[in-house]
């Protein structure tokens, strides 16, 4: 790629990753509003991606990508990595993939599905923003395109963390506003910020 084009690329980036504000401007107002509730902070997904140190060529994993927020703060500040994003509703998967086109990323994919149908040894590395609250707290729900349970938080919770014990030693996973009932014994809780929100583990 011409040199002045990967410039105006990367000045084009910079501008959206300049602050909240204009980074949500990426998205519809219905989404935008949704911001403050569902979607992870650009300085939480910082502080998530200097964790976990990754290597080039590492793949990191998000469950419950919702609009792919966290995956695409990760291609922006550690493009060496590639980052991929789970995500049930069909809805929030094509606003990603439209935000993914309009930064130019290369290095992140959306998967829509449900996380129990992806294979966890593809991955290093882990983020996750309590996608599975929402069976607890209709409240917060982001719409009502999915079926929700008390038995499916239990549930999801537990598969997840049967997978995560068997990942090999120096796995990451980054836990934010999580009850920490998806998080095996195997793991070592590293440190918390943010009033013990955000949460680092490390598999043992």
């Amino acid at each position: 790629m011409d040199p002045k084009n990967l410039q105006s690329r990367s000045w084009y980036r910079d501008r959206w990753f300049a602050n909240e504000a204009q980074f949500i401007q990426l998205y519809p107002l219905p989404i935008q509003q949704l911001d403050h509730v569902h979607w992870t902070p650009l300085v939480v997904a910082f502080k998530a991606l200097q964790f976990l140190k990754t290597r080039p060529g590492d793949k990191i994993l998000d469950i419950g990508s919702g609009i792919g927020k966290f995956c695409l703060a990760g291609a922006y500040y550690k493009p060496q990595a590639l980052f991929y994003g789970v995500e049930q509703r069909h809805r929030l998967v094509e606003y990603a993939r439209t935000a993914k086109d309009l930064l130019g990323f290369t290095n992140v994919e959306f998967l829509q599905g449900d996380f129990t149908q992806v294979n966890f040894k593809e991955f290093n590395h882990f983020y996750f923003f309590n996608s599975f609250g929402e069976n607890l707290a209709d409240r917060y729900r982001i719409d009502e395109s999915i079926d929700y349970s008390a038995e499916l938080y239990y549930y999801y919770s537990t598969y997840l963390r049967n997978k995560l014990d068997t990942m090999p030693a120096g796995t990451r996973f980054v836990s934010y506003c999580s009850s920490d009932d998806e998080v095996p014994l195997s793991y070592q809780l590293i440190k918390t910020q943010y009033e013990g929100t955000l949460k680092f583990w490390e598999r043992k």
